[in-house]
């Protein structure tokens, strides 16, 4: 949790020293640097939501099983 948190707040001052470098506005930089993590957030969801559907249809790809056309030739007598 410590680790979290440590990063929470390099986070956080990263977001707030580049906004404020950027508009020269604490007011501003103060806001992004509260919203980006939100929007950062909600968007690593969705990115997780994809990526674990890609998983799943590279797993139910890999047990299709795989007929031999060598061994479903019709044998004659």
């Amino acid at each position: 949790m410590k680790k979290t948190l440590s990063f929470a707040v390099l986070h956080f001052s990263v977001a707030f020293t580049v906004a404020y470098l950027l508009t020269g506005s604490m007011i501003i930089g103060g806001t992004l640097a509260l919203i980006e993590p939100a929007v950062n957030t909600v968007g690593f969801y969705f990115h997780e939501k994809v990526w674990s559907w890609v998983e799943r249809r590279k797993v139910g790809a890999s047990n299709r099983s795989v007929v031999d056309p060598a061994f479903c030739q019709l044998q004659t007598i």
